[in-house]
């Protein structure tokens, strides 16, 4: 019986040493500062927002609209635009920075909140959460 006790201890330790090194794995943004050839470039976890945010302000004052390409990001100056690459299918769409993540979400190792026809259009919206690479682009870019 001692045997089988040791053994569920030793499965539950690997368990938690298993989550413990996706977690931190996961959740930590990466920054590359800008320089003459790229603007900033960022590493990280992508979220979207919830339905319920639907025509709530956003941080520029603007009214939240699901369907535009826009997102929220601690990274980047407000109305910077960004684009966004999902790192698991390579799709990427150019967003426009209008509004800022609660602090919360940032310790978690998110690094931006985009709209969900943006989770749409980089194919996550089911998963919830993937890895992006986000990099600073000219105002105004169009994919």
């Amino acid at each position: 019986m001692a045997k089988r006790g040791s053994f569920v201890i030793w499965q539950l330790l690997l368990f938690v040493g298993v989550v413990f090194i996706c977690t931190k794995s996961y959740g930590q943004a990466k920054i590359q500062p800008a320089n003459a050839d790229h603007g900033k470039i960022v590493l990280g976890v992508a979220s979207f927002y919830s339905k319920s945010l639907q025509g709530s302000e956003t941080s520029t004052g603007e009214t939240l609209d699901q369907d535009k390409m826009t997102g929220a990001s601690n990274f980047f100056k407000l109305n910077a635009w960004v684009r966004v690459t999902n790192l698991s299918n390579n799709k990427s769409i150019v967003v426009r920075i209008n509004d800022r993540m609660h602090q919360r979400m940032a310790d978690r190792g998110r690094v931006i909140d985009v709209t969900r026809g943006g989770a749409i259009q980089l194919g996550y919206l089911y998963r919830g959460l993937t890895r992006v690479k986000l990099e600073e682009v000219p105002p105004n870019t169009k994919e």
